[in-house]
Order: structure tokens, then sequence, then C-alpha cells
């Protein structure tokens, strides 16, 4: 990250920017105060859209939050909160660890207490961002067409390329998790699990009925591509995913409810577009059959997880299977899928779906 182009976050339309000195140095519980005071120099200035209430004692705001975050409010013994009340003039009352509720912030002077909800949730922001993905949402590509033929692709790459280097058995997908990734999820209670339940009917409503026609979408699985730039070390090699009919509705489909989930702060604006990909082979299965690609990159305090990959060779694969065809699948549903579980069909377990028809 560059200094003059800090990471820049987005709270209740006004835009701040993240310290990257102290977010590189931040490893630690113990530095969590060091945190706390650079990342308090990006949010200096207030934001006035909060809804805050006048009571008899002065001013009063509330912050749902889920309690997993609690701990990065209060700091070590308690130090990050009071340094909030201080510096804000406020009273800031949380949850006991466990307990789901709301974080209440309480002043004598509105402009205090502003102050402080701007400071929480710019925590809070960071911190979400630093807890690993929990689920995801997806079109699943399961079909028994589709697990079959996945086979037969694996069956004879493993017959004409296994001499290739790094082609092995143990990096293919699992068949019977092959899904289509629209966008990554943290979703830290039951609460975020349902308002994210809520935001897919409401996509349902307003757009995705008009896309679909209210019909399963057909699509085509076929030819295989790789992720980065040289087909001689590929680490993801994935099949290609397009409409039957030769429309974009699928992708428009997508691009717009990875558009309101980004809009909603459900999922982080990384991309603009969905790459429609379907992953049959990963260079992280060969040592974790569980691992879920590039998504593994943080532990809940906050530490960055280093995989080492052992790349495979991928020219001849490339070259005999570019147009392999997969089959035909229609897809009907969008599930909350959750990572790292595995329903009685061998695939993610669903926490939500909208069904198109």
């Amino acid at each position: 990250m560059e200094v003059l182009r800090p990471q820049l976050i987005r709270i209740g339309g006004r835009i701040y920017r993240k310290n990257p000195i102290q977010e590189q140095t931040y490893q630690h519980e113990e530095e969590e105060e060091d945190f706390y005071q650079g990342l308090m120099e990006c949010a200096e200035e207030p934001c006035d859209g909060y809804e805050v209430v006048q009571t008899q004692q002065g001013f009063q705001c509330t912050v749902k939050a889920p309690s997993l975050l609690y701990k990065h409010i209060v700091g070590k013994r308690g130090d990050t909160r009071k340094k909030l009340e201080v510096e804000t003039k406020t009273s800031i009352t949380i949850p006991k660890p466990g307990q789901e509720g709301e974080i209440v912030i309480t002043g004598q002077h509105r402009s205090g207490v502003i102050s402080a909800r701007t400071r929480i949730d710019v925590l809070l922001l960071t911190f979400r961002r630093k807890q690993p993905f929990t689920h995801f949402l997806a079109f699943f590509l399961n079909e028994f067409e589709v697990q079959e033929r996945f086979l037969k692709f694996q069956e004879e790459v493993l017959e004409k390329c296994s001499m290739d280097r790094g082609v092995d058995s143990t990096i293919f997908q699992n068949p019977k998790k092959l899904h289509l990734t629209i966008g990554m999820l943290v979703l830290l209670s039951e609460q975020e699990i349902q308002q994210t339940c809520e935001m897919l009917k409401q996509c349902k409503e307003e757009f995705i009925d008009d896309i679909s026609g209210g019909k399963p979408l057909e699509v085509e699985m076929e030819g295989i591509e790789y992720m980065n730039d040289d087909p001689g070390m590929v680490d993801v090699l994935y099949a290609k995913v397009h409409m039957k009919d030769g429309s974009n509705r699928l992708q428009e489909l997508v691009d717009r409810v990875l558009e309101r989930f980004q809009a909603s702060g459900l999922i982080v604006k990384e991309w603009n577009s969905v790459k429609l990909h379907a992953t049959v082979m990963n260079t992280l299965f060969r040592k974790d059959p569980n691992a879920e690609g590039r998504y593994n990159l943080y532990t809940a305090d906050g530490k960055y997880i280093f995989k080492e990959r052992e790349s495979f060779d991928g020219r001849n694969i490339l070259k005999l299977f570019e147009n392999f065809y997969f089959g035909t699948l229609k897809l009907n549903s969008i599930h909350i899928s959750q990572r790292f579980t595995v329903d009685s069909f061998g695939n993610y377990a669903s926490c939500g779906q909208i069904n198109f028809s």
C-alpha cells in the first residue's frame, strides 16, 4: 500500500483515510492501543448523518454490532473505550461478551456523541475486514450431468497429463462442491445472516425476477481458463460458464446483486463486476482438501495467513481440454453458503436462498 494512496473507508457518506503504517504494524492484541491512535488520525472529522436522540441527560446514539467485535471497542484492559470516552466526552455502554445488543453512546454534547459514533464505526469496519470470510453468495453447479462430466475431465487429465509438473488427483475440486461465487461475506451473527436473506429477497423483487423472467437461467459450462498470466505455473484452473441463449442476462444479474450488496456494506467493494468461473483445479487443495482459494487471508485476530503453494504446469491441459464440455445447467437459486461446512448432499450448507421460479 502506497503512502500517497492509502485505503479509504466510506462511512455515512463520508470517506476516511486509513493509516497504512499503523495497519501494517498491527499484529497482536497488545498493540491495540497504538493501533487505535493511528486509526483515529483518520477519523477526526465526524459524520453528522447519524440518528442522535435528545434525552433528559443530553444526547444518545446507538450502534448495532455483532458481539464478536465488542472486544475491539473495549480494548486491552478497557483502554480503547476509555480513550474514546475521554476524547469525545461521552459515556459508552457495551454489552457483555457473548451477549448481542447495541452499543449505547451518551453525552452532554451532540457533537461529542457523533464523534464517538464515527470513531466506533471506523474501528468496527476495520476489524470486520480482518475477519475471515464466513459465507458466500453462490449458484450451485452440482447437477448430476455436470458432476459426471467433471469426473470424466479429471480422469482424462490424469490419464494424459499426470506426468506434467504438479498435476495429481489432490488438486481437483470436489464435484459435489462445484459452484459459481458471486461474492464473499463476513456474517458474524444470526441477525447478519437474516439481513443477508432479506437483501437477497429485495434483489429478487426489484430486478432478479425481471432479468430471469421468473424462470431458471439455462447455462452451459464449457471450456477452461487459468487465473494467472503464466500457463506453465498455474494455481487455479476454472471452467467458463455462459448463457445458452448467448445473452448477457447471467452477468447482468450477478453484477447487480454484487452492486447491491456492496452498497449495503455486506460485501467489501473490490471489483465492479463478477468474474463468472467455476474452479475445477486449485493448488491449495493439495495440502488442504477444505481450502477455499484466495479467501484464507486473515485469522480472527488479524494475523495474515501465508500458504505456500506448489503450482502446476497447465500448458498441456489447456491445449488438450481448452473446449471441454461439462454440460448444461438450469440455475434456479442463489444460496447463502457457509464456508467449511457440508450438507447431507456433500455440498456447502446453505443458510438461506432465493429461487427464480
